[in-house]
């Protein structure tokens, strides 16, 4: 027996089969723009007021670490001090990869890996590059950072600030005074007497015991 197929039932399923499929693009509901267009002018609106603030100026307490025989040393030399200028080839040469990296390319090492974050030693830290006197045991507290962390230098003009605008917020950059080395930051929440914080990175320093300060203190004296 032969069945007869009606071709316009044949045809209509064709058709429908052969119908190209629309896809309509997602529609985004107004309270999702209105949320967009917030998210954006917040954005904005905080890294214009990151780019206005005023860089931290350091201001030396009233109460320095005068007892610290660098200090000492630090404020009669350094009318003295000369900047200290090298090639980058010369700085690769004398500082490790780590510190070359922080200090001539303005890095930062990761919290609570640097070699002085912990360190309780009293002496002094001086700049890993030129060995200029930057920080005393003296001043030197336990911010909870990961970072060594001091409320002043060793004297005023050890080290200076600039603006750094390379995170979405304005920082307060330190550098070395005499050899531009990148040290960290400045914060304002750190202890009285200043209520600074000076974030620095390990790689940047350099610590002296002040066992070794007395010892070449005495033979500095000693030869004169």
């Amino acid at each position: 027996m032969t069945t007869k197929t009606n071709r316009s039932d044949t045809d209509g399923r064709e058709a429908r089969n052969e119908r190209p499929v629309r896809f309509r693009p997602a529609r985004t509901r107004p309270t999702q723009q209105m949320a967009i267009v917030a998210a954006c002018l917040l954005a904005i609106a905080m890294v214009a007021a990151g780019c206005s603030r005023k860089t931290i100026e350091l201001k030396p307490s009233a109460e320095g670490p005068t007892n610290d025989p660098a200090v000492a040393a630090a404020e009669t030399t350094h009318e003295e001090v000369q900047k200290v200028r090298k090639s980058e080839d010369e700085w690769k040469e004398m500082l490790t990869p780590e510190q070359y990296r922080i200090t001539r390319e303005k890095g930062t090492e990761r919290a609570f890996t640097g070699e002085y974050w912990d360190n309780k030693e009293d002496g002094t830290y001086l700049c890993v590059c030129c060995g200029q006197p930057l920080y005393s045991s003296q001043t030197k507290f336990e911010s909870g950072s990961g970072w060594p962390s001091f409320w002043e230098a060793v004297r005023d003009g050890a080290v200076v600030t600039a603006p750094d605008h390379s995170l979405w917020a304005a920082r307060t950059e330190l550098l070395c005074s005499r050899c531009d080395a990148h040290l960290g930051h400045v914060f304002e929440d750190g202890p009285e007497p200043t209520g600074l914080r000076h974030c620095i990175n390990s790689a940047s320093l350099r610590f002296e015991p002040a066992e070794e300060n007395a010892s070449s203190n005495t033979d500095e004296n000693a030869s004169g």
